[in-house]
């Protein structure tokens, strides 16, 4: 007899149940959903929760006798605030995004550096263009949030014999950074990078921590990528800072509003690059590991690895 009742909460729910059945966990009984009113009509029973947390966020209220909730995403904000259910454990999904991330931090930095968009314009014109190329070596970059994510970054940035620059609440546990600010050392942070990565969580201690007092610390020549929350980015700041010239370039992966409105400024905003929130997708086998590893120390009432404190947000 099944001691747990699972609801896979998700639109890979079908592959999740195909690897979680594969993983031969002990009393536990799955049950399947793609969307929240298909999961009303059967999950009433259900003390764990496995999904996306949007569609979690829709059935927390029909859950009496919910214990624990894994969600695929490392963000749960739509799971938090002032009368958000926290009544259970809540873990997120970290570890599994950082090469992903990398990949996608390195690849818009190559592009600029090596002024890929610039010469396959040319090349359009049938135009030679042998403007010397940047190079990322020597370059600085500061991280915005230093956790798991941005640990491979960083170790990414050293690859390439970049500087790197971390910017946290108070934690300095990453070998690759070499020097760390906080608090009130934001604008020093900021002072003389050539990229500025955002990673950090959406609370209301990040709430448009990139604004314009930060924007004009950055140098003319600085890029600005956002791959945190968009609650991070004061965007008519950056669409302003953007519009001046006062920054060479963003690229943004996530906003305020998703899908961002067709008639935003961001569409139509200069030297700014949008990639609609895929940077680091949640690949079923990736995250699916993270569920087997936590369920098994639950079972053995162990703590959760990355339980999310609903205080802080993260």
């Amino acid at each position: 007899m099944s001691e747990h009742k699972l609801l896979l909460l998700s639109k890979y729910a079908q592959e999740y149940q195909r690897l979680i059945a594969a993983a031969g966990l002990p009393g536990l009984e799955l049950v399947v959903a793609s969307s929240p009113g298909e999961a009303r009509a059967q999950a009433a029973d259900c003390d764990l929760v496995f999904g996306e947390p949007v569609l979690i966020r829709e059935v927390l209220p029909r859950l009496p006798r919910l214990r624990w909730v894994q969600v695929t995403w490392a963000g749960v904000e739509p799971l938090l605030g002032p009368e958000a259910r926290r009544d259970y454990l809540l873990t997120n999904a970290r570890g599994v995004f950082g090469d992903l991330m990398s990949e996608y931090v390195f690849a818009y930095l190559l592009l600029h550096e090596r002024r890929i968009l610039a010469r396959y314009l040319a090349q359009q014109d049938h135009r030679w263009d042998a403007t010397e190329t940047g190079v990322l070596r020597g370059k600085r970059i500061g991280l915005l949030g230093v956790g798991s994510i941005g640990a491979v970054l960083a170790h990414t940035a050293k690859h390439f014999k970049m500087s790197v620059y971390g910017y946290t609440r108070g934690s300095e546990g990453c070998p690759d950074v070499d020097a760390y600010y906080h608090g009130a050392a934001l604008l020093a942070f900021a002072f003389g990078l050539d990229y500025l990565v955002s990673l950090l969580p959406g609370t209301p201690e990040t709430h448009h921590l990139v604004n314009a007092s930060l924007l004009g610390a950055l140098p003319a020549r600085a890029v600005f990528v956002s791959v945190g929350r968009g609650s991070v980015v004061d965007e008519d700041a950056l669409a302003e800072a953007l519009r001046t010239g006062r920054l060479a370039g963003a690229v943004l992966d996530v906003f305020e509003q998703e899908p961002l409105p067709p008639e935003h400024i961001f569409w139509s905003t200069p030297n700014l690059l949008i990639s609609s929130h895929t940077a680091a997708p949640s690949f079923p086998e990736d995250v699916t590991g993270l569920f087997i590893e936590n369920y098994r120390l639950f079972l053995e009432g162990q703590a959760l690895k990355y339980r999310v404190d609903f205080e802080r947000g993260y």
